[in-house]
C-alpha cells in the first residue's frame, strides 16, 4: 500500500448557489446554501484515501466545532490527523459561488490554514521519513510546503505540487521549485507559473512544459477540464482525453484527479497513462455530483464506473 502524506488545507465550505456570477454592484438571489467539509488538501487526502492508499496529513483547525468535525471526518475515512494541530484562530473557510452550469467561483479564508507553520511540519516530521510521496498546495503558508519538500527530499520521497490558487513563478519559495518533482495545475496555472498565456493547444502545452522544465521541475500534468490532460511525466508529451459527462459542480474535480493519480501511479511512472485514465475517471464521477469531501467517489465506484 502506498503511504503518501498532504499537506495542506482543511475549510468549511459554505455553498452559495446562483444562477450566474454578479455584476459589480448587483443583488443577485440565493436559490440555496449548503455546509460541506472541503479545502484542497482535504480533498485531495480523502481522494487517494478513498483509492485505497494510506494517507497521513500535516495541517490546522481552530478550536471549534469546524476544527473536531474535521478530525473526526478524516478519521472515518482512515486517514491518520496525529498531524493536524490546533490553532488560536478559527478553522479556515471557503465560500463557493456555485451557478447553474456547474462553474464555480471561490472566495477562501485562510483563518487556521494560514497560521501553519515550518514546527508544525517538523512535528510530524515522522509521517514524511515513511512517505512515498509528499502532496502540498498553496493553501497553507509556502514556509511549511517548503520545510515538508525538503523532509521528502531527505528520507528519498517523491513530491507533487498543485500550484493552487494561482500564483506567479516570482512569488514562489525558490526552495519549493528545487524540490518539487511533479507538479500538477490546471492551465490557467501553468501559464501563469511560466509566464504564458493560458492554452489548451498542444503545442502550447508543451512550451509550457519546456519552461517548467526550466525552472527544475522536472515533470507536469496539466489538467484541462473538457479539453483533457496534458502529460509529461516521463519523456514524450501527451494528450489523454477525458470522459465526457454533464457536471453539476466542479468543485473537487482537480482534487479528485490529483488524489486518485497518486494512489494509482507506480512509484518508476511507468503506468501514467493508466492512472491518468482512472483518476479522469474519478473526477468524471465528482463532477456529477453536488458539494466537494462527499462527492469524491470509492475505488470501487471508480472500477465499476469503468466496466460500464
Amino acid at each position: 500500500m502506498k503511504n503518501i502524506v498532504v499537506i495542506g488545507s482543511l475549510n468549511l465550505d459554505v455553498v452559495e448557489k446562483i444562477d450566474s456570477l454578479p455584476l459589480q454592484g448587483a443583488t443577485v438571489r440565493v436559490a440555496g446554501r449548503e455546509n460541506n467539509l472541503g479545502g484542497k488538501g482535504a480533498n485531495q487526502a480523502v481522494a487517494a484515501a478513498r483509492q485505497g492508499a494510506h494517507v497521513s496529513f500535516i495541517g490546522a483547525v481552530g478550536d471549534d466545532a469546524a476544527g473536531q468535525m474535521f478530525r473526526e471526518t478524516l478519521t472515518a475515512e482512515h486517514i491518520d490527523v496525529s498531524g493536524i494541530v490546533t490553532k488560536s484562530v478559527a478553522t479556515g473557510t471557503a465560500t463557493i459561488l456555485l451557478e447553474a452550469d456547474g462553474h464555480n467561483t471561490i472566495l477562501v479564508f485562510g483563518g487556521a490554514n494560514a497560521e501553519l507553520n515550518a514546527d508544525d511540519v517538523v512535528a510530524s516530521e515522522h509521517l514524511i521519513a515513511q512517505a512515498d510521496i509528499v502532496i502540498a498546495q498553496f493553501e497553507v503558508p509556502q514556509t511549511a510546503v517548503a520545510k515538508a519538500f525538503y523532509l521528502a527530499k531527505k528520507y528519498g520521497a517523491k513530491t507533487l505540487l498543485n500550484p493552487a490558487p494561482i500564483i506567479n513563478q516570482a512569488d514562489i519559495m525558490p526552495e519549493i521549485l528545487a524540490c518539487t518533482d511533479i507538479i500538477v495545475p490546471n492551465e490557467t496555472e501553468a501559464a501563469a507559473l511560466v509566464g504564458a498565456a493560458p492554452s489548451t493547444n498542444f503545442a502550447d502545452l508543451c512550451a509550457i512544459r519546456t519552461a517548467m522544465q526550466r525552472l527544475m521541475i522536472p515533470r507536469s500534468v496539466i489538467t484541462l477540464g473538457e479539453a483533457g490532460v496534458f502529460t509529461g511525466l516521463n519523456n514524450a508529451s501527451r494528450m489523454v482525453p477525458v470522459f465526457p459527462v454533464k457536471a453539476i459542480d466542479t468543485t473537487a474535480a482537480g482534487d479528485t484527479f490529483i488524489g486518485a493519480m497518486v494512489a494509482e501511479l507506480r512509484s518508476d511512472l511507468k503506468n501514467e497513462y493508466d492512472a491518468i485514465q482512472y483518476a479522469s475517471r474519478a473526477s468524471s464521477i465528482t463532477v456529477q455530483r453536488p458539494g466537494a469531501m462527499k462527492s469524491i467517489p470509492t475505488r470501487q465506484e471508480v472500477l465499476t464506473a469503468g466496466r460500464l
